[in-house]
């Protein structure tokens, strides 16, 4: 991989990277439908227990993985590394995405966590040949997921995809390209998937 210049430009662009993770985008916004859509702290139960399988078991898997050597960094930089967390992430959101049906979660955490399964599938796909920008994806998929809940008032959220997308491209995790294209599926599958079940 391609190393960063150092300097405060290049801290800057990791805090941004990491506060804008998918595991920090994934569980506030579960969080903040399962409030919304169910009524407070019965909603807020729904989506900690889908957070646990659509960001709670990736991340562990990615982390042991990153201890033992087997993945490079948290971000799973290397595009060859990525399909097991990937494949494990889909797994784990299908299976929490059955639990939650199967038990009677609010239609909001449905059509959320679904809203990530058909992500995974499309990272998956993607990941096999190219590296498609996953921040890039879950925050636009994020501030979508947002305007249809809130209304156009959450349009306010649309700088934060340039500032992710310059983030990744600083790093030199990914390409404009890479990061364009990631923030053009991320948005589709929300706008499609999320608006359909929700």
């Amino acid at each position: 991989m391609a190393v960063a210049p150092p300097g405060p430009v290049t801290r800057l662009a990791r805090l941004v990277t990491e506060l804008t993770a998918p595991v920090v985008l994934v569980t506030g916004l579960t969080a903040l439908i399962g409030w919304h859509g169910a009524g407070g702290a019965h909603g807020l139960a729904w989506a900690l227990l889908a957070a646990v399988f659509a960001a709670g078991i990736p991340f562990a898997y990615i982390v042991g993985g990153v201890r033992r050597g087997r993945l490079t960094d948290h971000h799973v930089g290397i595009r060859e590394q990525r399909r097991v967390p990937l494949l494990l992430g889909l797994a784990s959101a299908a299976a929490g995405l059955a639990l939650l049906a199967a038990l009677g979660a609010p239609r909001p955490v449905l059509a959320l966590v679904a809203a990530g399964v058909v992500g995974l599938v499309v990272a998956v796909s993607v990941s096999h040949w190219w590296k498609m920008s996953i921040h890039s994806a879950v925050a636009t998929g994020t501030v979508v997921v947002l305007v249809l809940t809130f209304g156009r008032s959450m349009l306010l959220g649309v700088p934060l995809l340039g500032l992710v997308g310059w983030s990744r491209v600083r790093l030199r995790d990914h390409t404009v390209a890479q990061v364009v294209v990631g923030g053009l599926v991320g948005g589709l599958v929300a706008g499609v998937v999320f608006a359909a079940l929700s």
